[in-house]
């Protein structure tokens, strides 16, 4: 399922025009042959990624994506890292066969929203090896890492809903395309397995799953949009709050700061008291989207010469760590200890299958 372009073209907030310049390059610092040893080899795997709209530093899966770059740089000494910014979507295709005219051996697109970009130019360059992240896109030279993320905001959506003193929780997103909406969907499923389990009746605002609609910022960047619809939520009676909108939700983190401990944040893709750090105060908890690894690995293996099969890819999951529900943090003598005991069987039971955490937005 693709947005449409008018849909999509209202991420297209960051200010300036294309950012392809080889200027523009996030080159990593290059690495310092050992005595008598030649820097020639320290390039020898060229790793380049494409960034969406959200920047390298957007707390969320472009910088998770950057740090498995850099993890798999640090571990072989054959490994050269770049990127590139884009500043809207006109950037994604030039940004691709930019690093297609490098040469470079591993070139990585992030986000669900480069899927056709993608697909297009690796369909050009079929000597060329593509990565992408949160997208099926097709090709032999495409390796995609997908995440079954419904299955960890499933576990989300049940401790917010048991964590929840108004009987509301809320959620929105950055755009309305799957990568997004099966967070949502999770959560919305993980609330009312909690009701179903407790006999109770709280509320999700923000997203009806039955429905495929709810609230949405049109931006992964935008912080005054997120506080504004984190602001109406919050009148609606919503005390947990669920961004899944990147740098957005940070406007519902600064929401939840000024209110005095009123209001709690579900925070999405990187452990927000890692990534985000400034706000652990209120993070009650992550969805965690393991990009980091996903793509650490394949770095990896692209560089000792292993081949990246476009097919299966990669797909993270609750049992193989590749989603997961992060830590409580500051928040761990606040949650209940019988809900945490709730969570961890939870947790297996969705692994085992026995509870079932769907959506239509979910890896096939």
């Amino acid at each position: 399922m693709r947005p449409v372009r008018g849909k999509r073209i209202v991420a297209i907030l960051a200010a300036g025009g294309l950012t392809l310049a080889a200027a523009a390059c996030g080159d990593a610092p290059a690495d310092t042959p050992a005595a008598g040893g030649s820097s020639a080899a320290a390039a020898a795997y060229k790793a380049c990624m494409v960034t969406d709209t959200g920047g390298i530093d957007d707390k969320s899966f472009n910088a998770s994506a950057w740090a498995g770059i850099q993890a798999a740089k640090a571990g072989a000494s054959n490994i050269d890292a770049k990127y590139v910014s884009s500043s809207s979507e006109a950037d994604y295709e030039p940004g691709l066969r930019n690093f297609v005219t490098q040469k470079c051996d591993y070139i990585l697109a992030v986000g669900g929203l480069m899927g056709d970009s993608t697909k297009k130019v690796a369909t050009e360059s079929a000597g060329s090896q593509f990565a992408i992240v949160d997208s099926g896109s097709s090709g032999a030279n495409v390796y995609p890492m997908q995440f079954a993320t419904q299955q960890a905001a499933f576990l989300a959506g049940y401790l917010a809903a048991g964590y929840s003193k108004s009987g509301k929780v809320g959620t929105y997103g950055g755009l309305k395309i799957p990568p997004v909406t099966i967070f949502m969907d999770g959560f919305a499923d993980g609330v009312a397995y909690y009701n179903q389990k407790k006999g109770k009746t709280v509320q999700v605002l923000g997203w009806d799953k039955a429905k495929q609609n709810g609230t949405f910022a049109d931006s992964f960047i935008d912080q005054n949009k997120g506080k504004t619809i984190t602001q109406t939520l919050v009148s609606q009676g919503a005390d947990v709050v669920l961004p899944v909108a990147g740098g957005t939700g940070l406007g519902t983190a600064q929401v939840a700061k000024d209110s005095s401990g009123k209001v709690s944040v579900i925070w999405v893709d990187q452990d927000g008291c890692k990534s985000a750090a400034q706000y652990c105060d209120v993070f009650l908890s992550t969805v965690v989207k393991n990009v980091e690894e996903a793509v650490k690995e394949s770095v990896a293996k692209g560089a000792k010469g292993e081949k990246l099969a476009a097919t299966p890819g990669y797909i993270g999951t609750l049992e193989n760590d590749g989603v997961s529900l992060a830590p409580f943090n500051q928040f761990d003598s606040k949650v209940d200890a019988g809900l945490k005991t709730e969570l961890d069987q939870l947790k297996k039971d969705i692994i085992s299958g026995t509870v079932k955490a769907e959506s239509a937005s979910a890896p096939k």
